[in-house]
């Protein structure tokens, strides 16, 4: 695959992001020309959910066990917009031949409207990502935790369904991101030693809603690259649904995970009408 059709990669994690502990943004960029991509977006977690993490079990995570409290309750660390955005240019400097983009993934911006815009106005971000990471407790609406903690004590299914129906809140109450970030993202802790294999196929409908409304927002949808053996159904799906426009996130939390993937994804995305943009660093709208 050639350099003009390498897509760039929309969702990468530095060292400004505060669940990135081994990230690096300059070791990224050297990855990034080191793979031919076109461009690189810096789209760091900007998060203001207060959520109940993993203490013990398979999923618990020692950075944000680190930050939590005893029993757990996690306060996302403030965002340093001007220290990020002067390494952008320190990064823009030293990689003259790569287009670095500034970015922000926002979490739930639909329950933290004021919080976001502040940030959002106070600097220029070429690349903004919009996603749900957390989702309330059906018994304690003012509790929150993410896909795993919800796992350990609910209907596996139910899970999906209210994540998938979160989305759609999202977009139907947001318009201060162009991109919709890993839609599967429940998808990656799902427990398949107690709920067997994940099937795509139960979710359809709940997909299928969720693409239809991103499409009618005017947005793009993320190929996110972190569960490749979703891609195939869930970019036709969004091509059917009249999506116009898809980005490439390797979502990546250190620089050897940045454009994991690509390749075949990128493939995956031709295969269902979508081409390259006129700008190699564009995003790919669809052909047909």
């Amino acid at each position: 695959m050639g350099l003009a059709t390498v897509p760039p990669d929309s969702h990468v994690h530095s060292e400004w992001s505060w669940d990135a502990p081994l990230a690096s943004m300059e070791l990224s960029c050297a990855r990034a020309v080191e793979f031919g991509l076109p461009a690189i977006a810096f789209t760091e977690h900007l998060d203001h959910t207060v959520w109940t993490v993993a203490l013990d079990g398979v999923h618990r995570d020692e950075h944000l066990a680190s930050l939590a409290t005893p029993d757990g309750v996690l306060t996302p660390p403030a965002f340093d917009a001007s220290g990020y955005l002067a390494a952008i240019e320190t990064c823009r400097e030293r990689f003259p031949d790569l287009r670095i983009l500034s970015g922000l993934e926002l979490g739930e911006p639909h329950w933290h409207a004021a919080a976001c815009g502040k940030v959002l106005g106070a600097g220029r971000y070429d690349r903004v990502l919009g996603s749900v990471h957390c989702l309330p407790e059906p018994t304690d609406p003012d509790r929150f935790a993410e896909p795993p903690g919800h796992y350990r004590h609910r209907v596996a299914a139910d899970v999906v369904r209210q994540y998938l129906a979160e989305v759609v809140q999202l977009v139907n109450r947001s318009e201060v991101f162009s991109v919709l970030a890993h839609i599967d993202y429940p998808v990656r802790y799902w427990p398949e030693r107690d709920a067997g294999p994940f099937d795509l196929s139960i979710f359809e409908a709940e997909f299928r809603h969720a693409l239809r409304a991103t499409a009618r927002s005017g947005r793009a949808l993320e190929i996110s690259t972190r569960i490749p053996s979703l891609h195939s159904a869930l970019i036709r799906w969004w091509h059917e649904e009249g999506g116009e426009a898809v980005s490439f996130g390797s979502d990546a939390h250190e620089p050897s995970a940045v454009a994991r993937g690509f390749r075949e994804a990128a493939a995956m995305a031709r295969a269902h009408g979508f081409r390259p943009g006129e700008n190699p660093y564009d995003l790919w709208p669809r052909a047909n």
